[in-house]
């Protein structure tokens, strides 16, 4: 029997029906009904949270066509659908409690690119940055630009008529869409573009469903055109939903549906194609850095770099540069926006250039210069110093910390987190300043935090007052401050939605249009969508409905999270402080953020994803009054008895017998994540899923049977080192095709790598750096230390590559060291992995004991896998705290560079090396590149590092069978063509499961970095 909880899970029949209807009609696409794949669209990067009847994936524009045909029928006419792109709406666009369509899954094709012509059709599932990189080629681009550019789909952009840095010049998504398909809600598929003269005469007179449009859209316009011109605001942002200003030009008599659809939100339709026209990359950019000794001061200086004849101007105050700088984005952009000596840059302009003509451009830079040089000599404007940067690639790190401000304000300290409500105001930028002090106090008096960020030239700003949302009070407090925001924006002639939508804030609309014209957008909706059933309560209603728009106060993620007791949050907040900002869902395979998710294609696969689903967990486990911390806390105090594990069976037999739990649909998430851990520093909020990852496994097999395989995988430090003391034998035993069919067959496990033979005993063999003596070493003398090197070992280099240890050993020797092999200590990463919590903090304790009494000698500790080593940094300081005591273990890098002086320099000569770093270690230490980069140059090579994202090995994950296939897919997304075009002897990986990878796939490994610079000292 399925509990009460469960059925609150369950789609309601009318929907149930015509899911199974829409099954068998032809209809292509993907159908997901399950709790879990409803969560993922449930929230977007919104406080709201609104859970849909289901989810489905159309593949064309036909599978539209074929959906809103049979939802035309009597039987299903009380069915409802909201469209979804990137799901990066901060206003709650795309919830709703109906069938959410999502595009972006398959409907991700570029169709037909007139280069020429500058046009490029597209289905609009297509991610921004991803149609940028296709076009690119032909030196052209798409111009809109915004912060979510990496995640957000051209459909998101067109439905909220999206803009950001640069618009004065580019303009606005709508001034570069040349027209849509869309399936309107009846099926009926339509083109639009502009229509003119004779041909719109026969579009207004023609007896047809598309002219019935026609007609009510011209004599809106028309017989309002003074109101119109009244209450559009004089700015570069639209009023928005719907575009009644520009959708049809009077003078040429040209009428363009396109430009209704452009903001609409899916309120009338869906737009599934879109013809788009593509502006040429400038040759010359250029980016003027201005620094401020306050955030107010840059705001009343902007105006002169837009008289300065600038591309855009962009602003961030000093909350956002102090959060900028304890991120790791901060390490791309410190040499290029310097600290000024003696003064305090609390406040930052990025004025921008770009001109397709070299002596026009540095014309209008020079000219801006010798304006700053002038303020800077006389003290005024508060101006404080400046920096040029004419470098395309460093430009773009800058514009990436810039983006990235958007998520970084969202990981403030505590339980109050900048939230997304009165976001995007927009004014003339000439009333900015005073608007933005008057702004500032009413958040000032209502005590709050808050950071500030936006397009000064368009008169935008971006601002997240910091509220806690699980507190009822606060969010009393939202509302009021949203209704006294919507008040002053209206005083200074703006808009309360100048780029990121409407969304809940609908309930608006009224304001800012007007009796008058509100009543024509409700008149438009009656003839694109009569019955209210595409995205309803958004933008406005039918003309004769009586239900509501949706409102400011609808129930929020907060009502869902305040369900789950205080401590639990607190004790879960890598999953809990997930702002649903989405940068894991990149799409692009050269970055190392969530590859499952790429892989897939599934938002329940990634970290936005999997942290809702947790939080859900938790809200489940706390109304059945169950304690999750508690929980935790009786498994990290008992072992693995054989009773536990028989009841465990027995208890797992009764629970399946029929009855759901929801923590199955989590397991499920949780098995495709690599724990990669690149989310827990790519992510702005550092949602760090192998960490909840682990806490959830170990809490779920309280209930369900640990399968054997990760017992093997757990053990595999304590079996492993025996093993490797007799390759010879064990070798054959393990390559013998019964054995490989049984540990496929029972296990799980395939393609299990090879012992390395000879073993690293045998090639140490009693050469000193076998010869590891603690009291030999306590008693040397400070320099003899100097000249040492303790090497850690890790299970997996050690005992399956053991000659990349054995060639660090030679490289230190080479280099004049004295290198000392420490004995094998248990690192505890598998156990971890597998959420075997309280093995993994036994094993860190003991290893952390032993390291700490060899870190008192003050030699230097240094260990060859990134993972590992990065182990000790991380998850042993969370799980043993101080006790962790303040060990370091240094990657081979950070060693070499400690020691670089002391190495005579070499000229650079001779062919680049490759260098496909791992993505643990590129991600948590940005710098891996350059450091290493650094070493090979002085040591006479060149090295390139190769943009890639994971191989798809990632420990034990590409051995899984389950996860085999998958494996292998991310390694051809991502590393196998960076690899077919370079030659193989000098590509490098520092990563052991990245050459395991490489060496199963393409026949022969890469080498260490280690071992390449071993080869330039021989």
């Amino acid at each position: 029997m399925i509990p009460r909880l469960a059925l609150q899970q369950q789609t309601t029949p009318i929907y149930h029906s015509f899911l199974e209807a829409l099954a068998d009609s032809g209809f292509r696409g993907d159908i997901e009904r399950s709790y879990a794949s409803r969560l993922a669209v449930a929230t977007d990067n919104s406080v709201y949270q609104c859970l849909p009847q289901a989810v489905v994936f159309p593949r064309s524009s036909q599978d539209l066509v074929v959906m809103l045909t049979l939802a035309a029928k009597d039987a299903y006419k009380d069915i409802r659908f909201s469209p979804r792109g990137g799901g990066t709406g901060t206003n709650g666009q795309s919830l709703n409690d109906n069938i959410v369509v999502d595009l972006s899954r398959h409907m991700t094709q570029l169709l037909t690119l007139d280069a020429d012509g500058r046009r490029v059709r597209i289905q609009t599932g297509m991610v921004k940055d991803r149609l940028n990189q296709l076009v690119a080629p032909h030196d052209l681009f798409f111009s809109p630009d915004l912060s979510t550019s990496n995640r957000a789909t051209v459909g998101g952009m067109i439905n909220t008529d999206a803009s950001g840095q640069g618009s004065l010049v580019y303009g606005k998504t709508s001034d570069h869409v040349l027209g849509v398909t869309a399936v309107l809600v009846d099926g009926t598929l339509i083109e639009t573009g502009p229509v003119s003269g004779e041909d719109l005469n026969k579009k207004l007179e023609e007896d047809s469903r598309e002219g019935e449009l026609y007609r009510c859209v011209y004599h809106s316009v028309t017989g309002h055109a003074d109101e119109i011109e009244r209450r559009f605001p004089k700015l570069n942002r639209f009023l928005t939903g719907y575009d009644l200003r520009h959708v049809y030009d009077q003078a040429s008599h040209t009428l363009d549906l396109t430009r209704i659809l452009c903001g609409s939100e899916g309120s009338l339709a869906f737009i599934t194609e879109a013809w788009l026209d593509l502006t040429p990359i400038p040759n010359f950019r250029t980016l003027v850095n201005v620094k401020y000794d306050s955030f107010e001061s840059a705001l009343r200086n902007a105006p002169l770099m837009v008289e300065a004849k600038a591309l855009s101007v962009e602003t961030v105050d000093s909350k956002v540069l102090n959060l900028a700088r304890e991120d790791i984005v901060w390490h791309s952009v410190s040499d290029l926006i310097q600290d000024v000596p003696g003064r305090v840059m609390d406040g930052l302009n990025m004025v921008e250039y770009a001109d397709q003509d070299e002596a026009a451009q540095r014309e209008k830079v020079d000219a801006l210069c010798a304006r700053l040089d002038g303020l800077i000599e006389r003290g005024e404007a508060g101006v404080i110093g400046y920096q040029v940067c004419n470098d395309l690639a460093s430009i773009n790190r800058i514009y990436g910390m810039r983006k990235k401000a958007v998520g970084l304000l969202g990981n403030a300290k505590g339980r109050k987190k900048p939230v997304a409500f009165v976001e995007d105001t927009a004014v003339p930028p000439e009333h900015l300043a005073d608007y933005i002090m008057e702004f500032r106090q009413l958040l000032d008096d209502h005590g709050l935090q808050y950071g500030m960020f936006g397009h000064v030239d368009a008169g935008v700003l971006h601002v997240r007052p910091a509220l806690d949302m699980t507190d009822p009070e606060q969010e009393v407090m939202l509302r009021r401050i949203s209704d006294k925001v919507n008040a002053l924006t209206a005083k200074y002639g703006g808009l309360m939605w100048g780029e990121h939508g409407k969304g809940f804030r609908s309930e608006y609309s009224p304001t800012f249009f007007g009796e008058v014209l509100f009543t024509e957008l409700r008149r438009i909706k009656s003839a694109f969508d009569p019955f209210n059933r595409l995205n309803p309560g958004k933008i406005c209603t039918p003309l004769d409905s009586l239900e509501q728009l949706v409102s400011v106060d609808a129930t929020k993620r907060g009502y869902f999270d305040r369900q789950i007791p205080v401590h639990v949050r607190d004790g879960f907040t890598q999953a809990m402080d997930c702002n649903g900002n989405g940068l894991c869902f990149d799409f692009d395979v050269r970055s190392p953020m969530c590859p499952s998710m790429k892989l897939s294609a599934d938002r329940r696969h990634s970290p936005k994803g999997r942290a809702g689903l947790v939080r859900e967990w938790l809200r489940q486990l706390s109304s059945q009054g169950f304690d999750p911390m508690a929980g935790e806390a009786a498994v990290q105090s008992r072992g693995t008895s054989v009773k536990d594990m028989v009841l465990r069976v027995k208890n797992t037999l009764d629970k399946r017998r029929g009855e759901y739990d929801f923590s199955h649909e989590v397991k499920e998430a949780m098995d495709g994540c690599l724990a990669c851990k690149a989310c827990s520093s790519q992510c702005p909020i550092k949602v760090d899923v192998p960490t909840f990852r682990a806490r959830f496994l170990q809490l779920y097999y309280q209930r369900y049977q640990r399968p054997p395989r990760d017992y093997l995988v757990s053990w595999v430090e304590s079996y492993t080192p025996w093993m490797a003391k007799a390759p010879g034998l064990f070798n054959p035993i393990m390559n013998h095709k019964w054995l490989q069919g049984g540990t496929s067959s029972l296990l799980g496990m395939v393609d299990m790598p090879q012992l390395s033979q000879p073993s690293l005993k045998a090639r140490l063999g009693k050469g000193p750096a076998a010869r590891f003596d603690l009291e030999q070493l306590q008693a040397m003398s400070d320099e003899e230390r100097a000249k040492t090197l303790l090497v850690v070992q890790d299970p997996f280099t050690s005992f399956y590559d053991a000659g990349v240890v054995h060639d660090l050993v030679r490289l230190a020797t080479a280099l004049g060291f004295n290198p000392v092999v420490l004995p094998f200590k248990p690192n505890g990463k598998p156990a971890h992995v597998k959420g075997f919590l309280r093995r993994f903090a036994a094993m860190a304790a003991d290893s952390a004991q032993f390291l700490n009494r060899l870190a008192r000698l003050n030699i230097p500790m240094v260990g060859v896998d990134p993972s590992l080593v990065l182990c000790y940094r991380d998850e042993y300081a969370k799980v043993l705290g101080p006790a962790r005591g303040d060990f370091d273990v240094l990657l081979p890098q950070e060693w070499l560079l400690t020691v670089l002086e002391r190495i005579p320099a070499r000229e650079t000569t001779g062919e680049p090396w490759h260098l496909f770093a791992h993505c643990t270690e590129k991600t948590a230490k940005p710098t891996t590149h350059q450091d290493w980069s650094r070493i090979f140059t002085h040591l006479g090579a060149k090295l390139e590092a190769v943009p890639v994202g994971c191989c798809g090995m990632a420990g034990t994950y590409g051995h899984e069978r389950e996860h085999a296939e998958g494996s292998r897919t991310l390694f051809t997304m991502s590393w196998a063509e960076p690899l077919s075009k370079l030659p193989k002897e000098r590509c490098l990986a520092t990563g052991f499961s990245c050459r395991s990878q490489v060496k199963r796939i393409e026949g022969e490994g890469l080498r260490h970095p280690v071992q390449a610079l071993l080869s330039l000292l021989a």
